[in-house]
């Protein structure tokens, strides 16, 4: 069996912003309960599936919330439980915090990746997305990251807000080009229905989808012109010193179909053929509530949809390497009308979605797979 992939949801934020739907509270007094309910289920855990992680992910709400000494004692659990040797392990922050001191000490105790909310250097943008940090704080933190040695830096770019433009989105991403960023996640914002955008839709400012398709080509045109190579729908990474490219190791294995572990409240897993998740509330994951099972996972269909996000695509050897048979004749052929429309990129041994295609993955997937 394989190195698995372990994620822990950190549900606080210093204040919840309008656009986003992921489980988080803005009520700090449970950090040290929650820190506790977290180790307690790495025990449990680990001592059901006996397995080993190489790569750990913190993601929230906001992580860095935790506070270092919080992160540090899960780092140490998960470390004695899941191994972690040479393992990727990911922090997510915000850049308004003062991070030096709380980045020494993550790297002291293993944390080699971080991964900063950025979604725009222009004032106006941030504030309309609700975001309380600056350019400047953000610029701060990451050389307070690379000055920790943390050099494998993410930051985020939002794409399709209210008030953006094309220069407006360049000048964002020459700003992670001149910081030092090695990794960029680019989303398209997605109005979710319960959130205050969902409910307030009607008097938002926001580009129409021939704009935002637009913004979405550019974005990637500008990022690669300044070094980032696409890797996935919204993910673009630089070369290291050695020649690597510096993509999110952890997030790669949801793509590809691996298996990982995710422990807080509303994180998935998929162990064993098994998919499952918590529910979202802190109170009944720290009254040890089990987790909700989803099903099985990990068919073909699904491994095809999964792979289609990534600029690899579907590859027979890989196919073959999984399911012992060659990739299904049809998908090629469906696959190959798109080619002339430039929305597919076929190749001796598969196929592969271009930019354009990633625009309407949802509608080529289901007609191809």
């Amino acid at each position: 069996m394989g190195l698995i992939g372990l994620y822990i949801h950190v549900p606080f934020c210093t204040q919840k912003c309008p656009y986003c739907d992921f489980y988080s509270l803005t009520d700090n007094e449970m950090l040290d309960r929650y820190m506790n309910g977290i180790i307690n289920s790495i025990h449990i855990y680990a001592s059901q599936y006996k397995r080993y992680a190489d790569t750990l992910y913190f993601g929230g709400g906001t992580p860095s919330t935790l506070g270092a000494d919080r992160l540090v004692c899960i780092i140490k659990e998960a470390k004695a439980n899941f191994g972690l040797s040479q393992a990727e392990i990911t922090v997510e922050v915000n850049p308004s915090a003062d991070l030096e001191s709380m980045f020494g000490l993550l790297a002291q105790n293993g944390v080699n990746r971080i991964s900063m909310g950025l979604q725009s250097i222009h004032r106006k943008e941030l504030e309309l997305l609700g975001r309380v940090h600056t350019a400047e704080q953000t610029w701060n933190a990451v050389k307070a990251a690379h000055k920790a040695g943390i050099f494998n830096v993410s930051l985020d770019l939002m794409v399709g807000i209210q008030r953006q433009t094309e220069q407006s989105l360049k000048e964002s991403i020459a700003f992670c080009e001149e910081v030092g960023a090695a990794h960029v996640s680019a989303y398209l914002l997605k109005i979710e229905p319960d959130t205050p955008y969902g409910m307030q839709r009607e008097r938002l400012v926001l580009p129409n989808d021939d704009e935002t398709s637009d913004l979405y080509l550019t974005m990637v045109a500008e990022l690669e012109k300044q070094g980032f190579c696409q890797y996935e729908v919204s993910n673009f990474a630089k070369q290291n010193k050695n020649g690597d490219l510096c993509i999110s190791k952890h997030n790669i294995k949801y793509w590809k179909g691996e298996e990982y572990l995710g422990l807080g409240p509303s994180a998935h897993s998929f162990m064993d053929g098994k998919r499952f998740y918590f529910e979202r509330s802190i109170h009944r994951f720290l009254q040890g509530a089990n987790p909700v099972m989803d099903g099985e996972g990990g068919d073909k269909e699904e491994y095809a949809m999964l792979a289609l996000r990534l600029n690899s695509g579907l590859c027979n050897a890989e196919w073959k390497q999984k399911f012992g048979e060659p990739l299904p004749q049809i998908y090629m052929e469906r696959a190959e009308r798109y080619e002339k429309a430039g929305l597919v990129n076929m190749k001796a041994d598969g196929f592969a979605l271009t930019p354009k295609g990633f625009l309407v993955l949802n509608q080529l997937i289901l007609s191809i797979i």
